[in-house]
């Protein structure tokens, strides 16, 4: 079920080939009712877990003890990756009409954007903590497969995705939602993780084309989410607060300002062995430069999305997978506020970046455990309760 109202214009209808429910009932293929209503939104805890991990073995403070538990917490989201995959992979087997019908519905289809970055978050976590099991040789192999899949899942979402909200989905005017910016991100998170690849690179056409291509992808994520967020903000000014179980969703906005500022600044680590000058140093400069002023408005968001959720639970927002929203987007800040604080050397950076990282992990257990509840109850396995009306929800 859509959770944006749809447009209703006076064209004649698209032809639509769904399947009514069943009819993708085939002689061989067992029926998984558990399995209807996994969406691609169950991605985004593999990638909010794969976070923790990352963001904390590039904290700028020594915490002992803090690198072998970020070591487990990799190797839980490389656990989940599989689960959701399988999971999601037996959707699309058993319940093809249901999956259609996700990728036909404005509020469902951005997360699709999720799937490429829970392969390029387990990637990058491979790379940087768990190196620390498999070794150095299985690491990278493990991260360049799952960087070039989920950078070409991510470049056709940010493509097909906008296609289909132009020519299918035609959202309401005032719907606008954060979701939307999940297609859009993902091409930033190959901007960052590209970056962890290049050093491995040999020198010369192939290292520098790789360093450019991230710098893209950046531009392209970047240039494309300052074209969806006024429309959040105008929706949020002129239509009110969002569903309480969407509220949530707001701190998805910090995903592209996080990531951003994670780009510029990893992208810089390895610009010096990539391109000649004067390129290296204006690269170095640009780090600064664009992520200081980006972070700010960062904060900005993060405080307007936090009394957003205050609000709304105070009417009551109850627990839902939007929750997943609070781990992923702060853990980007958190990356992105390291790389600030080790290209200035400012201590308020690191300090910042502890006090995120611990938002982050309070975030990650508290939806985990949640999640966890959820799925053996089977409340998150079941049929969606169709939502009130928009009054009580907002009011």
């Amino acid at each position: 079920m859509a959770i944006f109202p749809q447009t209703r214009t006076p064209v004649p209808p698209l032809p639509v080939a769904l399947p009514p429910r069943g009819a993708d009932e085939r002689p061989g293929v067992r029926r998984l009712p558990s399995l209807r209503h996994i969406g691609p939104n169950w991605y985004a805890s593999v990638m909010g877990t794969a976070i923790v991990a990352s963001a904390g073995a590039v904290l700028p403070v020594d915490v002992p003890g803090l690198r072998a538990v970020c070591t487990v917490v990799w190797a839980l989201s490389a656990v989940l990756l599989v689960a959701v995959l399988t999971a999601r992979a037996g959707h699309w087997l058993c319940h093809r009409d249901q999956a259609r019908t996700h990728l036909l519905d404005p509020a469902v289809a951005p997360f699709y954007g999720c799937l490429s970055m829970a392969l390029m978050a387990v990637g990058g976590a491979t790379l940087t903590v768990g190196v620390d099991v498999v070794g150095a040789r299985a690491a990278l192999a493990v991260d360049v497969v799952l960087f070039v899949a989920g950078t070409a899942v991510g470049l056709v979402a940010a493509v097909v995705v906008p296609y289909l909200m132009v020519v299918r989905h035609r959202p309401a005017p005032g719907t606008a939602s954060p979701v939307w910016l999940l297609p859009l991100v993902a091409p930033m998170v190959s901007a960052s993780q590209g970056a962890l690849l290049v050093p491995h690179l040999s020198a010369g056409q192939g290292r520098e084309a790789l360093l450019l291509a991230c710098y893209a992808m950046f531009g392209l994520s970047l240039l494309a989410t300052l074209v969806v967020l006024p429309l959040v903000f105008s929706r949020l000014v002129h239509h009110g607060p969002l569903p309480l179980a969407l509220t949530p969703t707001l701190f998805l906005v910090l995903g592209p300002l996080g990531q951003s500022t994670t780009a510029v600044n990893q992208l810089a680590d390895v610009a010096p062995g990539a391109v000649g000058a004067p390129y290296a140093s204006a690269f170095g400069a640009f780090a600064v430069l664009y992520g200081v002023p980006v972070m700010g408005f960062a904060l900005l968001w993060l405080a307007l999305a936090a009394a957003m959720v205050v609000r709304a639970a105070r009417h009551g927002m109850g627990f839902a997978m939007t929750w997943w929203a609070f781990t992923f987007p702060v853990g980007t800040c958190v990356t992105g506020a390291a790389g600030l604080a080790r290209h200035t050397g400012l201590d308020a950076l690191t300090w910042l970046a502890v006090a995120l990282y611990v938002f982050l992990v309070v975030a990650w257990a508290a939806a985990g455990a949640r999640t966890a509840l959820g799925v053996v109850s089977g409340a998150l396995t079941a049929a969606p309760v169709p939502p009130r009306s928009a009054t009580a929800r907002t009011r």
